[in-house]
């Protein structure tokens, strides 16, 4: 801030400017992170990248009951369904945990930036 209380515009603006660039990078490195969720013990693995985009499903052939096709396509949805969702809750987390230090450097919101009313 100036004499007198004033923030700096410009050292506002470039603040901003760098915690852009530090965002648009995390979000770069965060696309190409990927991370993995099971279900039923191992027998599903959902894989999902930082953008929370399935990427790639796993299902061992343990899971497949050649003799009752019908109640294994059911359990297997419901694997499929627990995995995807355990890895969406893992890459949230990651997430929460890279963006955490960006965020708290606004502040909670853009207070962090000196602004009025915010």
């Amino acid at each position: 801030m100036e004499p007198g209380g004033q923030p700096n515009i410009q050292q506002m603006l470039q603040q901003a400017q760098r915690m852009q660039e530090q965002f648009l990078s995390l979000q770069h490195e965060l696309a190409e992170t990927e991370i993995q969720g099971t279900a039923g013990g191992g027998l599903v693995t959902a894989t999902v990248n930082g953008s929370n985009e399935v990427v790639k499903i796993v299902i061992d052939p343990a899971a497949i009951d050649p003799e009752d096709p019908a109640d294994t396509a059911e359990t297997i949805a419901d694997l499929v369904l627990a995995a995807i969702h355990n890895a969406s809750e893992e890459a949230q987390t990651l997430v929460q945990e890279k963006m955490g230090p960006l965020t708290e450097g606004l502040g909670g919101g853009l207070g962090g930036l000196g602004l009025p009313g915010m």
